[in-house]
């Protein structure tokens, strides 16, 4: 299945093997659906991964799909960026060369965040790729199942521990670190920088952020894993 989906307000092409979608995504939209009904109120997922493994493009599948389904509730992407402390902080606190870690987080503001999901009128902030900073309030939070993803969202520390409760179910991509140095690389190229710069910026940043995320994450309800040619399997 080929289709354009809008990410980040970018056009991008996004291509699932029609029987991946059949054995993997439908199913798992089943799931989201039955699960959201039997609780009677929104449901919140956590995707979470590394860098690198197609997060925001799975998730804008996944509404696209449902999408073509009336019988599936809608499903919305609601990402961990606009969480990021800002810029100002980040300065003052010696953070801003390690943007993207965890201690780079405002985790209390995603946790308060979290839990007025189930209130009327919630609103979600976005990371602006202009001002590389949080635009709050951006995203009007309006369909039944949402879909939260990020890098850090099972990560085991006592502070991020502590966001699992106020989550109903769980996804956990895997990948190996040499496939994601490989679109980690690219992606850099791609922004503009130099072979060289790109791997520089992975070995100071994305690497120990990828490895850092699969060694130390809680174990998900569902575990996928990111194919060599791309794709996801269910591992």
């Amino acid at each position: 299945m080929n289709t354009t989906l809008i990410i980040n307000g970018l056009e991008t092409q996004a291509c699932f093997k029609d029987d991946e979608v059949e054995s993997l995504h439908k199913p798992l939209l089943a799931l989201f659906a039955e699960k959201q009904k039997a609780l009677g109120r929104r449901l919140v997922v956590f995707l979470a991964a590394p860098p690198g493994t197609g997060k925001s493009t799975l998730v804008s599948f996944w509404e696209y799909l449902s999408s073509l389904d009336e019988t599936l509730p809608a499903i919305q992407a609601l990402p961990m960026d606009g969480f990021h402390h800002y810029n100002e902080y980040l300065l003052a606190n010696n953070l801003k060369q390690h943007k993207g870690a965890p201690q780079t987080f405002n985790v209390q503001k995603l946790t308060n965040a979290l839990r007025s999901l189930q209130t009327p009128g919630s609103y979600w902030p976005q990371y602006d790729r202009n001002l590389h900073d949080p635009v709050e309030n951006a995203i009007a939070v309006e369909a039944p199942i949402v879909v939260v993803e990020g890098n850090w969202l099972l990560l085991n520390q006592p502070e991020w521990q502590a966001l699992r409760s106020l989550c109903d179910y769980s996804i956990f991509i895997s990948a190996s670190p040499e496939q994601l140095f490989e679109r980690l690389i690219g992606r850099k190229i791609r922004g503009g920088l130099t072979r060289d710069q790109a791997e520089e910026f992975f070995h100071a940043t994305d690497g120990p952020n990828v490895l850092c995320v699969l060694n130390h994450s809680q174990s998900a309800d569902v575990q996928l894993r990111m194919c060599e040619q791309g794709g996801y399997s269910l591992c």
